[in-house]
């Protein structure tokens, strides 16, 4: 299985270096690299103190400061007022200090769709690319889904957890069958399924990642996958693609004990008026038709929309919309020419998005696709205001969507859905939290900023809840009278993970560094 996950990932890039004649040549042994040691990040510190920043601690609250913040190795001790006046010692006078003054602390931003795609392109060449563009923006925690192959995704949360690499926190969640010893197996049956999740479990993994395209899409095997997976206090998260959703919709899903759901595919077939199942033709074409599923449903307010949301939240489902993926979709034109590619986009990237949208993209298909977003937007937003939970997710690697960058443009797209900056900021950090948390029957340590938890924070020079475009890396732009120019500002100073300072802008840097070469290598 091992294998035919490498391949199944190295494929659109195999093709792509043939189709442009290169004479590049690659075995599955050379996909996946060693992700670099540490070279950077500071700490931690026996004692770190954050001075003077106004706190937003993820739970919905609204802003209070300026406050100090005192951390212990990795953890936060506590936060009080701030008082200029007052000095901290140890014994032997050692302690780290940050002036946060006019700066906001926030908890640590967490994507629950991150997949390492990236890993595995041969053109790539550095591993670390996804990890610093993210940690550059804030994100202290991603969900594999999955990031790599079951040993080596494993591997990378332990180094992750040593801070051996410049990483994010990584959740393991892998796809039925996956691991060296299924490698001559396949999760067909529900045996086969009890087995594998045995397995998953013996190896350490968090989850488990439905997409049939890997996995029989049996329901009785679905459902005893999740019902194994829940006995062993594993998570589950689904993306369910349509040879998924014609048996298994987003209520079955989640009556099956199903976590969470990525995407759409499921929600728009549960709510269906007229049809059972999806009315395609034949030729069906998904990536211009699936907008055609606003026009199928029954219509916001209707006693089968609220339901269908009642029944959703007395099941403690949770939604990870990951809206920025299909946001090209809406306006091409908008997402090739964003402020970041030419710095911070891999070209192999750029060329793997190329690939995915016909020549004949028209007018009406964004018309369509901008439709189906008021629809999906606003079962979100009703979702989230009956006490739904709404969690971060950016699935980047597709469609012109650079890592990082879709984090912060996901976050910006639930303000779009009608959630208030306070109300996208707990998404991002304390309802991710709690939901990896729940998987587990653990406590939460992350997500807010409050005494005990763990120290993953973030450092903005700028106001988040007056302008979320401040967490971009490229901040925003403000136009300079005397000398005509537009000069950046605002962006993340500093991403703390595990007691860890990382600057933000550094980070930056060494991507800007892998791109330039990749562009330098490929001329």
């Amino acid at each position: 299985m091992t294998r035919l996950f490498m391949l199944s990932m190295a494929l659109p890039y195999l093709l792509l270096s043939l189709s442009s004649g290169s004479a590049f040549a690659v075995t599955l042994e050379d996909i996946i690299q060693p992700t670099p040691e540490r070279q950077t990040g500071e700490g931690p510190f026996d004692k770190l103190v954050i001075r003077g920043a106004m706190v937003v601690d993820g739970s919905g609250a609204w802003p209070v400061g300026p406050m100090d913040v005192f951390i212990e190795g990795n953890r936060i001790q506590k936060i009080t007022p701030a008082k200029k006046s007052e000095q901290t010692h140890t014994k032997n006078n050692e302690i780290k200090e940050i002036d946060a003054q006019g700066a906001y602390l926030l908890p640590g931003f967490i994507d629950l769709r991150v997949r390492g795609y990236l890993h595995y392109d041969p053109h790539a060449q550095y591993p670390d690319y996804v990890y610093k563009l993210l940690l550059a923006h804030g994100v202290t925690t991603i969900r594999g889904v999955p990031l790599g192959p079951m040993e080596w995704s494993l591997q990378e949360r332990a180094r992750s957890e040593r801070n051996d690499i410049v990483a994010p926190r990584i959740v393991v969640y892998q796809w039925p069958g996956d691991g060296k010893a299924w490698k001559d197996r396949s999760v067909i049956t529900a045996k086969d399924a009890k087995e594998w999740v045995a397995y998953a479990a013996r190896q350490g993994v968090d989850g488990v990642k439905l997409w049939d395209p890997l996995f029989n899409n049996d329901p009785a095997v679905t459902a005893t996958l999740l019902s194994e997976a829940q006995k062993k206090q594993l998570g589950s998260n689904g993306n369910l693609s349509p040879s998924h959703v014609a048996q298994i919709d987003i209520l079955a899903a989640a009556r099956m004990k199903l976590g969470s759901l990525t995407h759409f595919r499921g929600l728009f077939e549960a709510l269906y008026d007229g049809h059972d199942i999806q009315p395609w033709r034949s030729n069906v074409n998904p990536r211009t038709q699936i907008a055609q599923q606003a026009a199928l449903i029954h219509r916001p307010g209707t006693e089968v929309w609220n339901k269908l949301i009642d029944e959703l939240i007395a099941l403690d489902f949770y939604l990870t919309p990951v809206l920025s993926t299909y946001s090209a979709h809406r306006d091409l034109m908008r997402a090739k020419n964003a402020d970041w590619h030419q710095q911070y986009t891999l070209p192999s990237s750029w060329r793997f998005s190329q690939s995915w949208f016909p020549d004949d993209w028209t007018t009406g298909d964004e018309v369509a696709w901008r439709h189906f977003y008021q629809v999906w937007m606003q079962f979100l937003n009703d979702f989230k205001n009956r006490g739904g939970k709404v969690t971060l997710g950016s699935d980047a690697g597709f469609f012109y969507q650079t890592p990082g960058f879709a984090s912060i443009l996901e976050m910006e797209m639930l303000q779009e859905a009608g959630f208030q900056p306070l109300e996208v900021i707990r998404s991002a950090t304390l309802y991710g939290a709690m939901e990896l948390a729940k998987a587990k029957g653990e406590p939460l340590q992350t997500g807010a900023i409050r005494p005990g938890y763990l120290a993953d924070l973030v450092i903005v020079e700028g106001n988040p809840i007056d302008n979320l475009k401040v967490l971009y890396g490229t901040g925003i732009g403000k136009y300079d009278k005397k000398t005509g120019a537009m000069e950046r500002r605002g962006g993340i100073k500093y991403t703390i993970k595990d007691g860890i300072i990382y600057d933000a802008r550094q980070l930056l840097k060494e991507v800007e560094a892998m791109v330039s070469q990749q562009k330098d290598t490929q001329q």
